[in-house]
């Protein structure tokens, strides 16, 4: 079973070309991760809106145990989370129905 971990990025007004520069550039660090299967960030379709992530896992572990207490992880955060207000929340879903 893969998760699906998922999260609304708040990316503050004015930052969306920098935001988007930073996340081609953090994505190799977490496409090498352990159980990472794929990503997608979505841009919003209307201004003020968050962007839309979605990381399929092999398991929510390989993200919260793996990624997460990772020096790539240090390396994603130092790059994308200094454009997030509020820091975004994530969440995970299972198999579809």
């Amino acid at each position: 079973m893969a998760v699906i971990e998922h999260a609304l990025l708040p990316v503050c007004a004015g930052s969306e070309a920098a935001f988007e520069a930073a996340a081609r550039a953090a994505r190799p660090l977490i496409e090498a991760s352990p159980g990472f299967i794929s990503i997608e960030i979505r841009r919003p379709t209307e201004t003020g809106q968050a962007y839309l992530l979605l990381v399929k896992w092999r398991s929510v572990e390989d993200h919260r145990d793996g990624f997460r207490q990772s020096d790539r992880y240090q390396q994603w955060r130092a790059l994308l989370h200094p454009f997030y207000d509020p820091m975004p929340e994530v969440s995970y879903f299972g198999d579809a129905l």
